[in-house]
């Protein structure tokens, strides 16, 4: 194989080191710009039982809807917009559409509705926009932004009718799509279920499990030295690590093993046992803030456990990663952040992207 071709692409991991009570802390502006996420693993060493306060705020997290060929200028009736889109906390996300290759579309809680389009719709549709940012030589993929809730689009005005216009009679867009409400009132959870009732649906609560690790090799973590340079371990071999210990890798790298050579990063100790919780779905960052605050209170507690680890993935496919950043795959589409937790309100935090991905926030 060509040298060339066995290279990775860039990818970038951004660390941040900061208190939880500092009131420059941004822990809750990553958290809540960070809009589209499919799965949570938290680890806890030295805990063998799931404490109520943690296992009560996984439970709490919010249903979501799989909807079965929704048009997309759904999202712009007046009664969408002024129920849900003007009121926050409402994620809408195209289900099963490959971001290097189809048309994806997102609906994030500032109002702002995302359609990253091939060349071929987006000169249908007649809608302004941009080239993406990770075309090739030429410009095959578009990108188009529209503020639900500027003026220029209120319900009524020329642009919003021709913005209609375009997603409802020249091009009529249809896609599976992923919807979720935090914390939704009765009225707005009646306007949704009447929309809803007009197409195929299904609602689900997120699949949340846990299980107890047992006499694992664990690495060594100090809140001031998140670059592991002395005390702890690289914050890129931590996360390796953390990656092995969700797909139960061992990290023993035993002699008799035939599957797995990998050994946990130095410096490390052995931990007799750890709870590993891990819940997937369509889950809105206000539910991952929620998480984090039961965390935080938790390991203020006098336990044995030295810090918690909160890792959130974001959808592969989205056509965003923090904010309106622009997302894209390439070779693997990952968007991920990850916080450690330490008993003195300290905490790390992790911020990892692929190659087709601006600098996190």
């Amino acid at each position: 194989m060509s040298p060339e071709l066995e290279k990775c692409p860039r990818s970038l991991l951004v660390c941040e080191k900061s208190n939880f009570l500092n009131e420059k802390s941004r822990h809750d502006i990553h958290v809540s710009k960070h809009n589209f996420n499919y799965k949570i693993s938290v680890l806890i060493p030295d805990c063998e039982a799931l404490p109520a306060n943690i296992s009560s705020a996984f439970h709490s997290f919010s249903s979501y809807y799989l909807v079965r060929e929704l048009p997309v200028y759904q999202l712009l009736e007046e009664t969408f917009i002024e129920s849900h889109v003007k009121k926050g906390n409402f994620y809408a996300l195209s289900y099963n559409t490959k971001i290097d290759e189809e048309n994806t579309i997102a609906l994030l809680s500032s109002g702002q509705l995302i359609l990253s389009l091939d060349k071929d719709t987006y000169e249908q549709l007649g809608l302004e926009g941009r080239p993406s940012l990770y075309n090739h030589k030429k410009a095959m993929r578009f990108v188009v932004t529209l503020d639900l809730t500027d003026k220029s689009l209120t319900p009524g005005t020329k642009r919003y009718q021709r913005v209609l216009s375009s997603l409802k009679d020249r091009l009529p867009l249809r896609y599976d799509f992923l919807l979720t409400k935090y914390n939704t009132g009765s009225d707005e959870d009646q306007t949704l279920i009447k929309l809803l009732s007009q197409y195929s649906y299904e609602e689900h609560k997120p699949a949340f499990s846990h299980h107890t690790l047992k006499n694992i090799p664990c690495p060594t973590l100090y809140p001031s030295d998140i670059q592991g340079k002395t005390l702890s371990c690289d914050p890129h071999h931590f996360l390796e690590w953390l990656g092995a210990v969700n797909l139960d890798i061992s990290c023993e790298n035993a002699a008799d093993s035939f599957l797995s050579t990998y050994v946990c990063p130095e410096p490390q100790s052995s931990v007799s046992q750890a709870l590993l919780c891990t819940v997937t779905g369509f889950i809105s960052p206000e539910n991952v803030f929620v998480l984090l605050q039961e965390l935080r209170q938790y390991i203020d507690e006098p336990k044995f456990t030295p810090w918690i680890s909160l890792t959130v993935h974001g959808f592969m496919d989205s056509p965003v990663s923090w904010g309106a950043t622009e997302h894209g795959f390439l070779k693997g589409g990952e968007n991920l952040y990850n916080f450690v937790c330490f008993k003195n309100q300290d905490y790390w935090l992790h911020m990892a992207t692929g190659a087709q991905d601006g600098c996190p926030p």
